[in-house]
């Protein structure tokens, strides 16, 4: 047993050459006797330190614990030992401890790799799992149908068959009891119709899509798709899987006419001996058919690409190739050459410059490494645009950052010229000069796209023929909550690019005037035309934005200076207002807020209808149950070029890499399903390691 040792003892200790601290192990594994040390009060010698050094193995001062008996080993087998001894790491230091000390970077790097591999197999091994487990063999019974969905009736003004019953709809008890419930009729499967199908109860519709295209077109993307940066796969989700989750139906056909007294839709269908026609009966209507480009007047547009489908982008981007090999081989003069490679982009507006910048990086950063070099001299990229800048819609700022890049990039902007002509291979057009002259110039072209202005579908034309009160001669007028103006009220609702709002303001002005003209004086104060424009903004949403300095719009028509409105200044600031309230873009942001809108109401509606059956209210009022459409801008963006701009209300950002990815992070985050999302982070990670794809298909 050891002694306490005296302060000398200890001081001495502290100041011996030999270290006095030992493991205890080593302490505890040592066969020498423990010898009992007997030291006076007064202190030790240098003798007695260095006999209390070597006794003690250089034990500390502290009190050292008793030592225990040696624990036995366990027998362990020759085979075992050999394992042991083959396998252990620990001779590489990598399980030590003091490994991780002495190289925590090299140890950090491990761990991560490890992580990363241990994740990866682990992915792996779930997938296959699924896959696994997801096989099965079904068998299918006979399937109940109705003999209407087999042998349809004929019927309406042209005596076509009236498709009442689908051939799923007695399948299970859950389509049986979808098939009982109001008929929506949804024409399209851009933007709009897909937010109106996810914005509905699953029960709640008997939901029939009408639409010539499969799948639903991330548009905003398809200038990417051109040139081989994502593909075309990775923009499309199957229509049947989205309309899945309302248990609706989908016609692969196209609308081509209404009877609207009948409530019935015509449509189209393909067929091994031609299309046929057929009815679809409805209770309410949705047209989400988008638009078309608007040709101006102008000559030669056969001879222009256009960018708004999927097979659009696919003749794109052959064209493209097409140019590129051609003008690669050495058979091909120089001036065919330089044809070739002049893309020629109508249009200034985002589409237009996001494919002008996603082309200008192709050639700049593809074509350039795999192609002669000589193609090099010869490339030239212009965008004509009718106004004095491009993305005029933008701010100023982000006007002049884009122009600016394309600058650095050899991409020409041709201002304030307008098109009069396209050949197969040139474009005629005009531009102002310094003094306002319009000088007409030509530009050999090889590749020209047209991207430009909308117009009215051949659909929505014919339907605006039967209505009264439809002026617009681009898109079908609608009202504060999307429905079709002339059409039995409740019953047709128009939205997208295929709508304009129409605000009637001056039907309602003398009513309004009667209201607010509180003292009777014929004129309006400006504590009365606060009281009025508080209830218009409620009554109108989409005069919110417009309406937000409203003392200075007093001002503004305020002509005689004498502090009252007249009743003519009033009908001259409405119609003012409703000019400026119609002219929505026509971007998809605007057309997936009016599907949710127009979801949203439909689901109230449909939960109200069983009360108002109850009472015999057979009418149900949309403004009686919903709130007006109002219009909530959540900013525009664009892509020019390994950069991107952004504008929100007059706050504007332009920016290199960050910007970019910014931008791709919003697109990424509106995709319609989680398969599209993984498909387009892999088509930008592949973009980024293996280049564009340059193949032609």
């Amino acid at each position: 047993m050891l002694l306490r040792q005296p302060l000398g003892a200890l001081r001495l200790a502290r100041h011996a050459a030999a270290p006095l601290t030992a493991p205890l192990a080593l302490a505890r594994a040592s066969p020498a006797p423990i010898t009992r040390v007997v030291t006076s009060s007064t202190g030790l010698g240098l003798g007695a330190a260095r006999f209390l050094s070597s006794s003690f193995g250089g034990a500390s001062s502290r009190q050292r614990p008793r030592a225990g008996p040696r624990p036995q080993p366990h027998p362990t087998s020759p085979i075992l030992q050999q394992a042991r001894a083959k396998w252990s790491f620990a001779k590489y230091g990598f399980l030590e401890s003091k490994f991780a000390d002495r190289h925590p970077y090299i140890a950090m790097i491990i761990r991560l790799v490890g992580s990363v591999i241990f994740g990866g197999l682990l992915i792996v091994g779930c997938i296959l799992l699924h896959d696994m487990f997801t096989y099965s063999d079904r068998h299918v019974d006979r399937v109940p149908s109705n003999p209407l969905s087999l042998h349809p009736r004929r019927g309406g003004p042209k005596n076509l068959p009236i498709i009442e019953v689908n051939l799923d709809d007695e399948e299970d008890e859950t389509k049986i009891a979808i098939g009982k419930k109001p008929r929506l009729v949804v024409i399209g499967g851009g933007f709009g119709a897909v937010a109106l199908i996810q914005s509905l109860p699953h029960d709640a519709y008997n939901v029939t899509v009408v639409c010539p295209t499969t799948y639903f077109n991330f548009t905003p993307l398809l200038p990417s798709a051109c040139v081989g940066t994502v593909e075309v796969r990775s923009l499309v989700e199957p229509l049947r899987k989205i309309i899945a989750r309302v248990h609706g139906h989908y016609v692969c056909g196209e609308a081509v006419d209404v009877a609207l007294g009948e409530r019935l839709l015509e449509v189209e269908l393909p067929g091994d001996g031609g299309p046929t026609r057929a009815y679809l009966p409805y209770d309410k209507l949705v047209v989400a058919v988008g638009s078309r480009s608007n040709d101006h007047g102008v000559k030669g547009l056969e001879n222009c690409y256009q960018l708004k489908t999927i097979p659009d982008a696919q003749a794109v981007r052959r064209r493209i190739m097409d140019n590129l090999e051609t003008a690669s081989l050495p058979t091909t003069t120089p001036e065919e050459r330089k044809r070739l490679l002049s893309f020629i982009v109508c249009g200034g507006g985002p589409t237009g410059v996001e494919f002008a910048a996603e082309l200008a990086d192709m050639l700049n950063e593809d074509v350039a490494q795999y192609f002669p070099r000589i193609l090099k001299d010869d490339i030239k990229v212009s965008i004509i645009q009718s106004r004095d800048h491009i993305l005029n819609t933008y701010s100023e700022k982000i006007s002049e950052f884009a122009e600016k890049h394309f600058s650095r990039t050899n991409v020409e902007v041709i201002a304030n010229a307008r098109v009069q002509e396209v050949t197969p291979d040139r474009v005629i057009l005009t531009q102002k000069d310094a003094d306002g002259t319009n000088v007409l110039k030509e530009i050999e072209a090889g590749f020209v796209l047209w991207s430009t202005g909308i117009a009215m579908q051949p659909f929505t034309k014919r339907m605006v023929e039967q209505l009264p009160n439809q002026f617009h001669s681009k898109a079908v007028q609608v009202d504060a909550y999307l429905r079709v103006e002339g059409a039995p009220k409740g019953t047709v609702y128009c939205i997208g690019d295929a709508s304009t709002i129409h605000l009637d303001m001056l039907n309602d002005l003398l009513k309004l005037w009667e209201k607010f003209d509180i003292n009777k004086d014929n004129k309006l104060d400006v504590n009365e035309w606060h009281a009025m424009a508080k209830y218009i903004k409620k009554k109108y949403p989409l005069t919110s934005v417009n309406l937000q300095k409203v003392h200075d719009i007093f001002v503004e028509y305020d002509k005689d200076h004498d502090d009252a409105l007249t009743l003519n200044e009033v009908a001259e600031m409405f119609q003012a207002l409703g000019r400026k309230v119609t002219t929505l873009p026509a971007t998809a942001q605007v057309a997936s807020q009016q599907g949710k809108y127009i979801g949203k109401m439909l689901s109230k509606l449909a939960k109200a209808a069983p009360t108002l059956k109850a009472n015999d209210i057979c009418d149900l009022d949309d403004e009686a149950y919903f709130h007006p459409f109002s219009y909530a801008h959540l900013g525009s963006l664009a892509y020019v070029g390994n950069s991107a701009v952004f504008d929100y209300y007059g706050y504007s950002a332009a920016g290199g890499i960050v910007a970019m990815y910014a931008w791709r992070s919003v697109y990424w985050g509106e995709q319609s399903s989680m398969r599209t999302r993984f498909l387009l982070m892999l088509d930008w990670i592949k973009r980024g390691i293996f280049g564009r794809d340059l193949s032609r298909f």
